[in-house]
């Protein structure tokens, strides 16, 4: 039968006490020393002192024995699930060690559970703006585009009084193109998979100019061609919720 730390720490315990007692008990056997079957009132510090002393080297070989146990106390108290890599530093501290390192490993465990949800929840939303951004581009903006064919044939054949109106008409149905337009890119950068991520923050950034936000001056690091997809597509949306914050 294997031995848990549950029962290793209970015969550490048990042991370090019995090793106290027939410590104590050797030193009474050998030393110079007697009580009387009734206590004698100049033996009272004699048993004093020996029982302070097994006490005090009861307490200072369990502190250090379940020093442990403080550590781990104190690490469940700060952890943050957010910040990762707190971890209680490992040891050969009698047999406290194993509940140290399982500890940790599942710290470990829960981290790498966590990073792969959430990359999930990530790949299920980028597939879901993608979608949208798709239907928006594909039947709500040739839609609008049908709209103003018909309204620009409208215009060409009616009187001048409502070909006025019809004009007005236009500017609302084009300005309505370029913002399911401009709300596409947002969801879904096609430049962001066609010209990479450079070109694509640029772009957001003159987007985010031409909408009526503040000039942006664009400083783009070089040498961002590696970063590879996903680290492409989080830095793009940090500038973008960064963007939008503004």
């Amino acid at each position: 039968m294997s031995r848990t730390p549950a029962s290793a720490l209970y015969w550490r315990i048990l042991g370090i006490n019995g090793l106290i007692f027939a410590a104590g008990t050797v030193v009474l056997a050998v030393a110079p020393v007697t009580v009387s079957s009734f206590v004698l009132l100049r033996e009272l510090p004699v048993l004093v002192v020996g029982l302070a002393v097994m006490m005090a080297a009861n307490a200072v070989l369990l502190r250090a024995s379940l020093a442990p146990l403080e550590g781990l106390t104190a690490l469940m108290a700060r952890l943050d699930s957010l910040r990762s890599g707190d971890r209680l530093a490992t040891g050969r501290n009698g047999d406290l060690f194993h509940l140290v390192d399982q500890f940790n490993a599942m710290l470990d465990r829960l981290e790498a559970d966590r990073s792969i949800s959430t990359a999930v929840v990530l790949d299920v939303q980028e597939a879901e703006r993608r979608r949208i951004a798709q239907e928006l581009h594909d039947e709500i903006g040739q839609s609008l585009t049908v709209v103003l064919l018909e309204l620009k044939s409208v215009v060409n054949r009616a009187p001048d009084e409502v070909a006025a109106e019809l004009r007005g008409v236009q500017e609302t149905v084009r300005s309505s193109l370029d913002e399911v337009r401009r709300v596409a890119r947002r969801l879904r950068p096609g430049v962001l998979d066609d010209l990479g991520l450079t070109s694509a923050l640029t772009a957001l950034a003159a987007d985010f100019s031409e909408a009526g936000g503040p000039r942006v001056t664009r400083r783009v690091q070089t040498g961002l061609a590696g970063l590879g997809a996903d680290a492409e597509l989080v830095i793009y949306r940090i500038a973008q919720e960064g963007l939008t914050n503004v």
